[in-house]
């Protein structure tokens, strides 16, 4: 499964920024070993079920335990049997893009 989360502690700091917060979960994604990617808006992570979950989890748990109120935005694209996926694919929308077909061909 891929998951993009996108989580932040209720209240900014002092000049309205939350990316102190947002660098903690990073790291923690990161450690986790599960392939990952950040980008302005998400961090996504791919793995099985369980592993990937704990690591929201633990993320959210640590932003927790500094703000009294976490903000969590989650989806997940649940396809059993695949892997790779987090980079496979934006490659298959880039080899349309490559292609010049267009998305109704």
């Amino acid at each position: 499964m891929i998951v993009a989360f996108s989580i932040s502690p209720a209240a900014p700091d002092e000049n309205g920024s939350v990316s102190a917060a947002v660098a903690e979960v990073v790291r923690i994604v990161r450690e986790s070993g599960l392939p990952n990617e950040t980008n302005a808006m998400f961090t996504n992570i791919e793995g099985e079920w369980d592993e990937v979950m704990a690591v929201v989890k633990r993320a959210v748990d640590v932003l927790a335990a500094e703000s009294p109120r976490v903000s969590l935005v989650l989806k997940a694209d649940i396809r059993p049997g695949y892997t790779g996926q987090l980079t496979a694919k934006v490659e298959r929308v880039e080899q349309h893009l490559q292609g010049g077909r267009s998305a109704a061909e």
